[in-house]
C-alpha cells in the first residue's frame, strides 16, 4: 500500500492537521500517513522558505528520501501545499500514485482576484507584517479558514501553542506568498490520478478555482456544501470518506 504524504499550506505545519492523519489512516485500513513540514514551517522554521514552489518540491523529495520512505506515494495537500503536490506529480510522476488536492488555486486557470479573494488582503497583510498576540493571530486565521465554529474553538489553544513553539518568521511568510503567486500549473494535467476536493463556503479562495481545475484536467471532484477553506478541520471525516471512495477498487 502506498504511503500517504500530507502537505499543508501557507505558514501552516504538520501540527495543524490535528487528528486528521489518524482519521485518514483508519479509513484507509492502516495505510502509512506522514505529514511533512514545508521548509520554513514547523520543524523547519530556521530554514529560509524558497520563493519558488519548484524548490519546495525538490526539498520534499529529498525529505521523504531522508525519512526512508519508498515510492510510490499518494499526496493529500491543501492550498499552497497542493501546488507542491502538482509540481511533484509533474516532475516525478513515476513516484506518485495519485494526488488529492484541497481548495487550491492556480495560474493560469483563474485570475488573481479569485485565487485569493480581495476581502482578505488587509487581514493577510496585517498577519504577515504587524506584531499581534499569538491568540489574535490564530483567531484571525480560523476566522478566515473555518466555517465550523465548534471545530475552530476546539483547536484554538493548540494552534496558539504551535505558533509559540515554532513561529514562522515574517520573512518566510512573505517568501511563501511570493512562491504561491509565482507558481503556474501546467496546461496539461500530470499523468497521475487526481481528486479535487473543494468547499462551497471557502472565504479565502473562490470555489470556482477548484471547479475549473477539475474541468480542465478531467479530474474527479467532490464539493462540500458547508465547510470553509480548512476542509480537513471543518469536516475531516468527509475528506477521509471521499479519499477512501476514490482509491477503492472500481
Amino acid at each position: 500500500m502506498s504511503t500517504w504524504i500530507l502537505l499543508r499550506g501557507l505558514t501552516r505545519e504538520s501540527g495543524h492537521w490535528g487528528g486528521f492523519g489518524a482519521l485518514l489512516q483508519q479509513k484507509l485500513d492502516g495505510a502509512r500517513v506522514v505529514a511533512l513540514d514545508l521548509p520554513g514551517n514547523g520543524l523547519h522554521t530556521k530554514i529560509d522558505s524558497p520563493t519558488r514552489i519548484e524548490a519546495m518540491t525538490h526539498w520534499c523529495r529529498a525529505e521523504v528520501r531522508s525519512l526512508g520512505l519508498a515510492p510510490p506515494y499518494r499526496l493529500l495537500a491543501m492550498s499552497m501545499g497542493a501546488m507542491v503536490a502538482i509540481d511533484w506529480a509533474r516532475t516525478d510522476p513515476q513516484a506518485i500514485a495519485g494526488c488529492a488536492l484541497i481548495n487550491t488555486s492556480l495560474r493560469p486557470f483563474d485570475p488573481w482576484h479569485r485565487r485569493l479573494l480581495p476581502a482578505n488582503y488587509g487581514t493577510l497583510l496585517r498577519l504577515a507584517l504587524l506584531s499581534n498576540t499569538d491568540a489574535c493571530c490564530e483567531q484571525e486565521v480560523l476566522r478566515l479558514t473555518s466555517r465550523n465554529t465548534t471545530a475552530a474553538a476546539d483547536v484554538l489553544d493548540d494552534w496558539v501553542q504551535l505558533r509559540r513553539l515554532r513561529p514562522v518568521s515574517k520573512a518566510n511568510a512573505l517568501r511563501q506568498l511570493l512562491a504561491a503567486a509565482r507558481f503556474s500549473a501546467p496546461a496539461i494535467a500530470p499523468g497521475v490520478p487526481m481528486l479535487v476536493l473543494a468547499s462551497a463556503r471557502d472565504a479565502l479562495v473562490d470555489v470556482r478555482c477548484s471547479l475549473h481545475l477539475a474541468q480542465r484536467w478531467h479530474a474527479d471532484i467532490a464539493v462540500h456544501a458547508e465547510a470553509g477553506h480548512d476542509l480537513p478541520l471543518d469536516d475531516g471525516a468527509w475528506v477521509a470518506e471521499q479519499v477512501a471512495r476514490w482509491v477503492a477498487p472500481r
